[in-house]
């Protein structure tokens, strides 16, 4: 469904990523993992077409998006969960979720689609003439996950999405990703959360410094000693 051949990018004449390769299948959920600072949010951005490549290719179904806006990406079925959620806050629940269609050429036809999302998400349902700055920071990392999912996506990019949530606000971020990937969605997650992003991943990559180190089956890759000893305390 997605895939990166030898992705650089740089920000002035500093590199962040470092010919970065890595695949995403459909229904499948592939865990980006790293310290901050390693380069997880550029390649999520890259991705994207918010941030240029220097080198590489980015292809999605089979056809390289390498050149595309960001726009046409979103329209094509990619779509990013942003790191801090950036919600719009003086927005309604329901504002907030009717822009995440905005790219879409159906845009008078959203009400089924954000239908499901507030079946999805029960408190923003609850919450839906509410303006979203005041909600907490779980209920905001729902509405960001929701609203990216009315734009349709194929394939998803969360960045950071358990970044400062309680531990119950974790786990239901955990069972939605896995929900999403059933029903066929591919999912790229992005996650200094080593412990949840390997739990709820079918494989994983570990970005260090722009660089891929390591890759594989996410429950193998928990038992190595480098990831064990760098990002899971043990």
């Amino acid at each position: 469904m997605l895939e990166l051949e030898g992705v650089s990018a740089q920000y002035g004449k500093r590199p962040v990523l470092r010919g970065v390769s890595l695949k995403v299948g459909k229904g499948e959920v592939i865990s980006l993992v790293g310290a901050n600072a390693a380069g997880k949010t550029t390649t999520l951005r890259t991705i994207m077409g918010l941030k240029e490549p220097t080198a590489g290719t980015i292809r999605f179904a089979g056809e390289d998006i390498t050149a595309l806006s960001t726009a046409e990406r979103v329209r094509r079925g990619v779509t990013l969960s942003p790191e801090g959620r950036q919600i719009f806050a003086k927005f309604t629940v329901m504002e907030n979720l009717i822009m995440g269609g905005y790219h879409r050429a159906d845009r008078n036809h959203l009400q089924d689609d954000i239908a499901r999302v507030l079946e999805m998400f029960p408190r923003l349902a609850e919450r839906r003439d509410q303006r979203a700055g005041l909600m907490s920071g779980g209920e905001q990392q729902m509405l960001a996950i929701g609203r990216a999912l009315v734009s349709r996506p194929k394939c998803l990019l969360l960045d950071e999405p358990t970044l400062g949530l309680a531990p119950i606000m974790v786990e239901e971020i955990e069972h939605i990703t896995r929900a999403l990937a059933r029903s066929g969605m591919a999912i790229l997650l992005a996650e200094q959360n080593a412990s949840m992003a390997l739990s709820v991943a079918d494989r994983a990559y570990v970005l260090e410094s722009g660089n891929l180190s390591l890759e594989g089956r996410a429950e193998a890759l928990k038992e190595t000693a480098e990831v064990r000893k760098l990002y899971l305390g043990a």
